[in-house]
C-alpha cells in the first residue's frame, strides 16, 4: 500500500490512522507518552489591545523615600499633615500597586493627589491618621479602581457608604430623595475627587426634597463626636476611648483642662493678644482714650508660675476662679494657683456679665510676694502646679472675649456668586457628625436658599411681609417650661395649637419644641407632682390634648426637651440640679403620645393615600438641631441659670457714678466715658406683630439684630471692626450706638438678658460652675461646649424674663414660662424663623 492509499478494511483498528479533518494541523505529536499536545497551542491574539492588563511587580517602599512627594501634595498643595502611620501605609500601597514606576511614571504622585482629595471630600482634620478608618477605606476603593498602577477614571466604584459626609446627613438625603441610595448629595461628595461624576448641581438640587423638615436632624448630647482640643497638633481629635457613665478620675482633671485649652487657643487667635512688630505690648484691660488709643496695643498673658520673683509688676492672669481650702478666692492655671484680693477690683463691663467661682477669666493686677517665709514655705513654695505664695492684688476682671462662628470655622463671604469660601479657622472638623464646613457647607447653602427661597434683599431683616406670609414652613415653635400638673397648661397649650393648626399643611411650622420641667416638682421626691403613676398621666392628657390637632401632628416634629425635676434623675436628685448632660424621658410615659402620632399618620394615609412622616423626639438636655447640615446648629437647653449665677456670683464695690467729661485730647465729635459703661441704645418703638404686648419688652424683641451694650474696652478685644471716625460704634454684632446719648435707659429685664448671655457666650460652655454645684457627666462634658458658637441658642430659663438677644452673631432666645407668671391668663412662647435666623416672643390670650 502506498503511503497516501486508503487503508483496507481488513487493516486491524490498531493499525489504521487517526482520524484528522482537514483543518488541523497534520504533524503528530512529538511525545504522545508525555501528555504533550497533539498539536502545538495556537499563538493568542487578544481581540482587543487595550484589554491587557499589565502586570506590576510589587516593590518594597521605604517611608522615607516617599516623603519628599508625599509633603508636596499633602502639606504644600492641600494643607495636611501626613502623621508617621500614614506615611507608612501611603508607601506600602504604591510599593504594592505601583512598582518599580511610582516614581518616572509619575503613579505614585497621582495616587497621593486622589488620597488627599478624597480625605478632604470625607472633612477628616487636618492631620492623616493611617490607623483611621477613613483613610483604610479610601486606600480600599482607590485600590479597586487601578489597573497596571494607574486608576481608572472611567471605572465604576461601588461605594455607596465609603464616602459619605456623615451619617446623619446621609440619611437625610436618603430620605428626601425617597430612601435607597444617598442621593446625589453623597455622589458629588464621593465621586468628585475621582472624577465619576459629571452631574449638574441645579439637575441635582431638583432632585431633592423642597421642605426644611426633611433636613433637620436632633443630635443628642449621648450621640454627638466627643472631640478634644489637643495643644501640640492645634487641632481637634477624636476620643478613642468609648464613653462611660463612670469615667475615670483622670476625665475630672481633663475637663477642665480641655476647657482651659479651648480658651486659651481662642484668645491667642485673637487680634488683641497678636503683638505688633513695631507696637510695644501691654498688659491691661482698660484702654486709654487719648490720641494714641488708635494704635493697635496687644495684651500680654503671664503664667501663674512666672510670677515667682516679679513682686510689685503688673501682669494679665488667664485661670480659673476657685475656693481654696482656706475659703479665700484664687485663681488657677495649668502651672500653678495664687490667692486671689479683688477688694479693690472693678468688673468689665460694669454691671455687664456674672463672675462666680468655676469661670475662666482675665485678671489684671499686680503681683505682691508675701514677705513671710513661714507663710512661703506653707504656701506650697511656688512649685509647678503648686500654690504661689503671696497674693494677687486684682484691678479689673472680664470674660475672655467671644469669637463669632464664623472666625473659628475660617468662613468668608466673599466667594464667586455668593458662595462661601472657608480658608484657616476649624472648618474641617466636623462638630456634629453631619458633615464639616469645608466638606458640604457650600452646597448645603445652596440647597438652603432654594429651599427657603432667600431673597437678595431682606432675607437679613425679614422686611418683606408678603415673603414672610407665603413661607412659613421654616418656622420653629419653642414653648418653655410646660408644666403638665399645672391646670392651665393644657389650655394654653390648646390655645397656640390653635393658633398654628388654622393654617394650611404646607404652612404649619416645621417643629414644635416642647421643653420641661414637665411637673413644677420632683417626681417621686414627695413634691406636690406626685409619682410615676401621676406623671403618666399628665402625658396622657397632654396625648389627648395633641390628639384634637391631627394637621400639625402629620406635618411637624415635635422635640421634647426634659428638666431637672423630670424622671429618673430627679428621683435621686430630690429637686437639686442633676447632673448633664442627661438623657431623654423614659419610653414608660410616652407610649400614648407615640399612639396620638400613629393614629393621625394613619388617618391621613386613609385620606390621601399617602402617609406622613409623623416624627416625636425625645431627646437629652442638652441637645442640638442641625438644619441644612453644619449651615445652621441651634442648641436647646433647659436650666435655671440666672439663679445660679446670682447665688454664686462675685460681689464687687459698687463704683459712684461720674458724669461724662470731653476729653480735650479726643478729636471732635468723641464723648470720653469716665466710668467705662457704655450707654444702652434707645427701645422706645412698640412690635407691630399680632399678640405682642408690652412695648419696652417687644422692642427688644421686633429687632432681630439687636446687640448688646458692651463696655469698650472688652469690645476692643472682640473680633469685629472698628468703626469710622464720627459714626457710631459699631458693636460686634453690627449694631450702632450711638456714644453721644447718656439718658437712654433700658428696662431691668432688658438688663438681665444681656448680663445672662454675654456671661454664658464669653465662657463658650453652658455650665460655667464647679461640679459641686452643677454636677457634669465627665466623659459626655464635650456635649456642653459652645465652640463654635451656635446659630441659635435656646436658653429655657424660668427665672428670667422672656428675650430675643443676638450677640457675636449668636441668636440667643428665652421662652420663659408657658403660662406668664405675671399676667393672668397669658401665653408666651418663641417663634424662630430658620429663614431670617432670628426669633420672636409671642403671646396669646386664652
Amino acid at each position: 500500500m502506498r503511503p497516501h492509499q486508503t487503508p483496507s478494511r481488513r487493516t486491524a483498528p490498531l493499525f489504521r490512522p487517526p482520524h484528522t479533518p482537514a483543518s488541523h494541523n497534520p504533524i503528530p505529536s512529538s511525545s504522545p507518552a508525555f501528555g504533550t499536545p497533539v498539536h502545538p497551542p495556537k499563538p493568542y491574539a487578544p481581540k482587543d489591545a487595550t484589554s491587557t492588563k499589565q502586570t506590576i511587580l510589587p516593590i518594597l517602599l521605604p517611608p522615607p523615600t516617599l516623603r519628599p512627594l508625599a509633603f508636596r501634595t499633602f502639606t504644600k498643595k492641600h494643607n495636611l499633615t501626613l502623621s508617621s502611620s500614614a506615611l507608612q501605609a501611603l508607601a506600602s500601597f504604591i510599593g504594592t500597586h505601583c512598582g518599580a514606576g511610582w516614581r518616572e511614571q509619575g503613579l505614585a504622585e497621582k495616587v497621593l493627589e486622589e488620597v488627599a482629595k478624597s480625605w478632604k471630600k470625607l472633612g477628616g482634620p487636618v492631620i492623616v491618621d493611617g490607623e483611621s478608618a477613613e483613610l483604610q477605606t479610601i486606600l480600599k476603593n482607590i485600590e479597586g479602581a487601578m489597573s497596571g498602577g494607574r486608576i481608572q477614571q472611567g471605572k465604576s466604584l461601588s461605594r455607596q457608604n465609603s464616602f459619605a459626609f456623615g451619617d446623619g446627613l446621609e440619611k437625610l438625603a436618603a430620605d428626601a430623595v425617597g430612601g435607597g441610595s444617598p442621593g446625589s448629595l453623597e455622589r458629588e461628595d464621593s465621586q468628585a475627587s475621582f472624577g465619576l461624576s459629571a452631574l449638574g448641581m441645579d439637575e441635582e438640587e431638583e432632585e431633592l426634597a423642597s421642605d426644611p423638615r426633611k433636613w433637620l436632624k436632633v443630635i443628642s448630647a449621648f450621640e454627638q463626636p466627643r472631640l478634644f482640643y489637643n495643644v501640640a497638633k492645634k487641632h481637634f481629635e477624636r476620643a478613642n476611648a468609648p464613653p462611660s457613665l463612670l469615667a475615670s478620675a483622670s476625665q475630672k482633671t481633663q475637663l477642665f483642662r480641655h476647657r482651659y485649652d479651648m480658651v486659651y487657643q481662642r484668645l491667642l487667635r485673637n487680634e488683641s493678644f497678636q503683638v505688633p512688630s513695631l507696637t510695644p505690648a501691654r498688659s491691661s484691660l482698660l484702654r486709654s482714650t487719648s490720641n494714641m488709643a488708635t494704635i493697635q496695643q496687644a495684651y500680654k498673658l503671664t503664667a501663674i508660675t512666672n510670677l515667682l520673683g516679679r513682686s510689685g509688676t503688673s501682669h494679665l492672669l488667664l485661670g480659673l476662679l476657685t475656693i481654696a481650702p482656706t475659703g479665700n478666692l484664687a485663681i488657677n492655671d495649668l502651672t500653678g494657683s495664687i490667692a486671689l484680693d479683688l477688694t479693690h477690683a472693678r468688673p468689665v463691663p460694669e454691671d455687664g456679665a456674672w463672675f462666680a467661682p468655676g469661670m475662666i477669666v482675665l485678671v489684671d493686677g499686680i503681683y505682691e510676694e508675701d514677705s513671710n517665709p513661714a507663710a512661703e514655705v506653707l504656701g506650697g513654695g511656688g512649685g509647678i502646679g503648686g500654690t504661689i505664695g503671696g497674693k494677687f492684688v486684682g484691678f479689673s476682671v472680664g470674660g475672655p472675649p467671644c469669637e463669632r462662628r464664623e472666625t473659628s470655622l475660617g468662613i468668608s463671604l466673599s466667594g464667586k456668586d455668593g458662595d462661601v469660601v472657608a480658608s484657616g479657622g476649624f472648618g474641617w472638623i466636623d462638630f456634629l457628625g453631619v458633615g464639616s464646613e469645608r466638606a458640604v457647607g457650600s452646597r448645603m447653602r445652596r440647597i438652603e436658599d432654594r429651599v427657603l427661597r432667600l431673597s437678595e434683599t431682606g432675607q437679613e431683616d425679614g422686611d418683606d411681609e408678603e415673603a414672610n406670609s407665603n413661607h412659613g414652613r421654616e418656622r420653629m415653635i419653642i414653648l418653655g417650661e410646660v408644666n403638665l400638673d399645672q391646670m392651665r397648661t393644657l389650655d394654653a397649650l390648646r390655645k397656640v395649637f390653635e393658633h398654628y393648626s388654622s393654617e394650611s399643611s404646607d404652612n404649619v411650622p416645621m417643629t414644635v419644641v416642647l421643653m420641661g420641667n414637665f411637673v413644677q416638682h420632683a417626681v417621686m421626691a414627695g413634691g406636690g407632682s406626685g409619682g410615676s403613676i401621676e406623671y403618666k398621666e399628665y402625658f396622657d392628657a397632654l396625648a389627648s390634648t395633641l390628639s384634637d390637632f391631627p394637621t400639625l401632628l402629620q406635618h411637624s416634629t415635635f422635640i421634647f426637651v426634659p428638666g431637672d425635676n423630670d424622671p429618673w434623675a430627679s428621683a435621686l436628685s430630690a429637686g437639686a440640679a442633676t447632673a448633664i448632660p442627661r438623657k431623654n424621658l423614659p419610653e414608660l410615659f410616652t407610649s400614648r403620645i407615640k399612639r396620638a402620632f400613629a393614629s393621625a399618620a394613619a388617618d391621613a394615609e386613609r385620606a390621601t393615600g399617602r402617609k406622613p412622616d409623623a416624627e416625636v423626639i425625645w431627646t437629652s438636655n442638652p441637645s442640638r438641631l442641625s438644619l441644612f447640615g453644619p449651615t445652621q446648629e441651634i442648641v436647646l437647653f433647659r436650666d435655671d441659670i440666672s439663679a445660679r449665677f446670682r447665688r454664686n456670683a462675685i460681689t464687687f464695690r459698687p463704683v459712684p457714678q461720674q458724669t461724662l467729661e470731653p476729653d480735650p485730647d479726643a478729636p471732635a465729635g468723641d464723648i470720653v466715658m469716665a466710668d467705662g459703661a457704655a450707654p444702652a441704645p434707645s427701645q422706645t418703638e412698640a412690635t407691630p406683630g399680632v399678640d405682642d404686648t408690652e412695648a419696652g419688652q417687644e422692642a427688644q424683641n421686633s429687632n432681630p439684630a439687636q446687640g448688646m451694650d458692651v463696655d469698650h474696652a472688652v469690645e476692643a478685644a472682640e473680633s469685629h471692626t472698628p468703626a469710622p471716625a464720627g459714626r457710631p460704634n459699631e458693636l460686634s454684632d453690627g449694631v450702632g450706638v450711638d456714644t453721644t446719648t447718656a439718658s437712654n435707659q433700658v428696662s431691668l429685664d432688658t438688663q438681665t438678658a444681656r448680663k445672662l448671655v454675654k456671661t454664658i457666650l464669653d465662657q463658650g460652655y453652658l455650665s460655667p460652675f464647679p461640679l459641686s454645684i452643677r454636677p457634669v457627666i465627665w466623659d459626655f462634658a464635650t456635649a456642653l461646649e459652645l465652640y463654635p458658637l451656635p446659630t441659635a441658642l435656646v436658653l429655657a430659663d424660668q427665672d428670667a424674663p422672656p428675650f430675643t438677644v443676638t450677640y457675636e452673631g449668636c441668636h440667643v432666645m428665652n421662652p420663659g414660662k408657658l403660662v406668664a407668671p405675671d399676667r393672668k391668663g397669658i401665653a408666651r412662647w418663641i417663634e424662630y424663623d430658620a429663614r431670617t435666623r432670628r426669633g420672636q416672643v409671642k403671646e396669646v390670650s386664652f
